[in-house]
């Protein structure tokens, strides 16, 4: 199969340099890009880190896995519908509703009297943040060039690890003022700010909008939601028949969306999402297995940490960061490589060898060896990301390189969900609902990475398929 080429960006031109990006009224819309990103991860780990205070003042403290679970379920339904939103209004108009969801959702947060209340508000963040992020990721296709994309998708990943870095210190600084709520006010501001700039910023089509065709799909996306909301509910479930009965639920109507979305006339995401022998269906099958089977990594390590080897939360909390760093530094020192076949099946495999060496490493290895997987883990990731994205989306059918740009990140939450879900039926086993004993974590450290080494395997035989000359882009 001949990948089929992108639309001709703006401002097409031939430079593929760094300062292409920048170059030919292109920084505007680049920044635009970045700090679509930025609110979606930036806000998530800030909330991460202010949730005890948060919980103490309004009396939150049975709810954490919810105020987690309900932005996920809201992020994803809005990255799977946020293509068809550009489709339908027009990308300016798409990105400043998104913004302006995501602005009135922090808020909410702000001034949240309730648990209840500030719960809302993070469905309403969820949604608006899925609709940034997945449109952020339509705009890289719509306003760059395709000999682009690999570098400004590696500049994303530059966004995410300085969100991981910065994000818990600004969290951590309001909560210890005892403001936790000043925090959602200044993450409200930015995207007011967002907004305005979208509207500034975003250029007007150069020709017709890509019209939707059929009436939104109103069957699959009930059936997605179902499928999210059963997995979410999997993960905060404290029995093991109901957490797998929840699970499998979940799983059971995920390929159901899928199914429906085949045979839809307007898909929610590409139909060839549920054909692995297609290049976007390679791409997004690497993508899931990819995530979901290392969210239990997220998930599980600074606890482990902490119980084996009396970590600090704090030095815990940045050996995980070292992950997003070196993806970071990674993707930024591929950026440019001619063959990128070769960094998406590579990066894949160390990805897969990654997990492997925390399953051996963390039980019994010692503290200091953490971060050679952190370090591995990452480096495989920024190496193969980026080109990963760039491909899928290149093989898509022509009409459907927007859904596929905005499913990227979908899928990437979707396996994050079922990761974790996932990682939560294995620890329930092991028995850290009854307490996290030394016994337990040694057991568990082994576990909850070795028994997801498989998936990531799967994941690498798609990035190795992905990599196969028949799917190499046509730039014209």
């Amino acid at each position: 199969m001949t990948a089929t080429p992108a639309s001709p960006a703006p401002d097409s031109a031939d430079a593929t340099g760094w300062g292409a990006i920048i170059g030919h009224g292109r920084l505007p819309r680049f920044a635009l890009v970045c700090a679509g990103v930025w609110l979606n991860a930036a806000e998530t780990l800030m909330t991460a880190t202010i949730m005890p205070s948060v919980a103490a003042d309004i009396h939150g403290e049975a709810w954490f896995g919810w105020v987690v679970a309900i932005y996920l379920i809201g992020s994803i339904l809005a990255g799977a519908t946020s293509a068809r939103l550009a489709q339908t209004i027009g990308l300016k108009r798409a990105l400043a509703m998104g913004g302006l969801a995501y602005a009135v959702g922090c808020t909410a947060g702000a001034i949240a009297p309730t648990i209840g209340w500030f719960i809302a508000g993070r469905l309403l963040q969820g949604i608006g943040g899925g609709w940034v992020v997945g449109l952020s990721f339509v705009a890289v296709t719509r306003l760059f060039p395709q000999t682009l994309w690999p570098r400004v998708l590696s500049a994303i990943a530059g966004v995410w690890g300085v969100a991981s870095l910065v994000s818990p210190l600004v969290g951590g600084l309001f909560a210890e003022a005892g403001f936790w709520r000043g925090a959602f006010w200044v993450f409200a501001a930015q995207g007011v700010l967002f907004v305005a700039a979208a509207v500034v910023l975003v250029p007007p089509p150069t020709g017709p909008e890509e019209a939707p065709a059929g009436r939104i799909p109103f069957g699959s996306l009930i059936v997605l939601t179902g499928a999210i909301v059963a997995i979410g509910a999997a993960g905060l479930a404290t029995g093991i028949g109901q957490t797998l009965a929840l699970a499998g639920t979940g799983v059971v109507l995920l390929g159901g969306f899928l199914w429906l979305n085949a045979r839809a006339d307007a898909p929610l995401v590409p139909r060839q999402a549920a054909n692995p022998m297609s290049g976007t269906g390679a791409g997004l099958a690497m993508i899931l297995c990819m995530t979901a089977g290392t969210a239990s990594i997220t998930v599980y390590l600074p606890a482990l940490l902490q119980r084996l080897y009396g970590a600090s939360p704090l030095l815990a909390g940045y050996l995980l960061v070292s992950e997003a760093l070196s993806w970071t530094a990674a993707a930024f020192l591929v950026a440019s490589h001619p063959h990128p076949r070769t960094f998406i099946r590579g990066g894949a495999i160390i990805i897969a060898v990654g997990l492997a060496l925390f399953a051996l490493i963390v039980p019994h290895g010692g503290l200091w060896w953490v971060p050679v997987c952190t370090l591995i883990e990452g480096a495989g990731f920024g190496m193969a990301w980026s080109f990963t994205v760039s491909r899928l989306v290149a093989n898509a059918p022509a009409g459907e390189q927007a859904i596929a740009s905005s499913s990227s990140p979908t899928t990437q939450s979707i396996g994050t969900a079922v990761g974790s879900a996932a990682s939560g039926v294995i620890a329930g086993l092991i028995g850290f609902g009854h307490g996290i004993t030394v016994a337990r974590a040694e057991t568990g450290a082994f576990w909850l990475f070795a028994a997801f080494v498989p998936l990531t395997a799967l994941g690498a035989l798609a990035a190795w398929r992905l990599g196969s000359k028949r799917f190499d882009p046509v730039v014209e």
